[in-house]
């Protein structure tokens, strides 16, 4: 097999990949769709499903990882803990809970169905039950709903979804080097939580000291703005961010979690109220040229380089998992919202526009695939998924708060 291809040089690789996920992310782009589904495109047609002309070495790998890493810092930022505090409060938590464990147990069923193992199982349904928090600001605000009534509830509970996922993520990853048997996967299990209690404990410690010093008004921001103007290094606000980032990563690598826990809890943690808007901005910045310029691109090429439509044999389980994951979202924001007394023209936008899976769904299915707990073939299905419900998710809530009006956003 290592004879049929021409390996080219990491730098010339990376120098085609580079320039055409660009290239078609730019062109997806200017047809009003996620420059990410290009850059999947782009590692497609590279990779061995056509050209066979770049395939995904330990070095691209080590980019990729690291793409992952500033794509998730990005979601945390996007996110304030007094949102998620908000999606728990009332009849809210519905939402939350329907919108995230009927597609659990949507993909869970149709993995067992189909006869797959636990781990795949378990991957199939966490992969079906997450909703993509950038991707779908991306859509409400290309519709002009973001400040609406259900798009901060759609928002919410994609903040909610993300959460659990990644914490359910990193008790997966933590059962995967048992022997599979009931005893050790609950002990495995079991530890895990415990683990994950720990750092959540250590989360809210910080978040309530954090709370605590905002009292004494811009106490935090004024110290860190004095600390920068005493460095004479180059960007140390980024160096100050990343050192605060990379502690949290570390403290759940050690507890055995994976480091992207800890890289997107930790950024959830900073706001504009704690470090002003000027250094918020100045590290939005920084962080997205690096990821959208270059890392992200690779990291989305890198997966169409992995994708292999030839791996696909079992056409049932394609056609279920992409019927399961359109069904099971759309039905859990819709019985959740109804049960939050929500209208029910309402609920049912609710649950479309939780629909996307795009940039979280691909991260976490890299993850399983990495670690070598789905298959190729698996792998490929659930890029498919998450493809599809990035592209369809714009057009079917364009629909439905046009068939709505005004009234959507209404609470009730």
């Amino acid at each position: 097999m290592g004879n049929t291809h021409l390996e080219l040089p990491f730098f010339t690789n990376l120098l085609i990949l580079l320039v055409a996920a660009k290239i078609l992310g730019e062109v997806f782009e200017r047809f009003r769709q996620p420059a990410m589904i290009g850059e999947i495109v782009a590692g497609i047609i590279l990779g061995p499903s056509v050209l066979n002309l770049i395939h995904r070495t330990e070095d691209l790998k080590v980019i990729s990882e690291l793409g992952v890493f500033l794509l998730v810092i990005i979601a945390g930022l996007e996110i304030n803990i007094d949102d998620i505090l908000k999606s728990l409060r009332g009849k809210n938590i519905a939402i939350s809970l329907l919108a995230f464990f009927i597609p659990v147990i949507g993909g869970i069923a149709v993995a067992h169905y189909f006869e797959q193992d636990v781990m795949t199982t378990a991957f199939i349904g966490l992969c079906v039950a997450i909703t993509a928090l950038p991707v779908s600001i991306r859509i409400l605000m290309d519709l002009g709903k973001i400040n609406s009534d259900v798009g901060q509830k759609i928002i919410s509970v994609a903040i909610f979804d993300d959460v659990l996922a990644l914490s359910i993520l990193g008790v997966l990853l933590n059962i995967k080097d048992t022997d599979m048997s009931a005893g050790s996967v609950i002990s495995a299990a079991s530890l895990s939580l415990l683990k994950l209690v720990a750092f959540i404990f250590l989360l809210s410690f910080a978040y309530l000291l954090i709370r605590r010093l905002l009292h004494r008004g811009n106490y935090i921001q004024e110290s860190l703005d004095r600390l920068v103007s005493l460095l004479k290094g180059k960007e140390p606000l980024f160096a100050l961010f990343f050192a605060f980032i990379l502690l949290f990563a570390t403290i759940t690598e050690n507890l055995g979690l994976h480091f992207i826990v800890g890289a997107f809890f930790a950024s959830m943690l900073i706001n504009e109220s704690l470090i002003g808007k000027d250094n918020l901005n100045a590290i939005e910045t920084t962080t997205s040229n690096m990821a959208m310029g270059f890392l992200a691109p690779i990291f989305f090429a890198g997966i169409g380089l992995e994708f292999n439509v030839l791996s696909i044999n079992n056409y049932g389980l394609l056609i279920a998992v992409i019927v399961v994951s359109y069904l099971s979202k759309i039905l859990g924001g819709y019985f959740g919202g109804t049960l939050a007394g929500l209208r029910k023209r309402v609920s049912l936008t609710i649950g479309l526009g939780l629909n996307a899976r795009g940039i979280m769904e691909l991260v976490i299915a890299n993850i399983a695939y990495r670690n070598g707990l789905i298959n190729t073939e698996v792998f490929s299905i659930l890029v498919i998924m998450g493809i599809l419900t990035t592209l369809t998710t714009p057009l079917l809530l364009k629909r439905a708060f046009g068939r709505s009006g005004e009234r959507s956003d209404d609470a009730v």
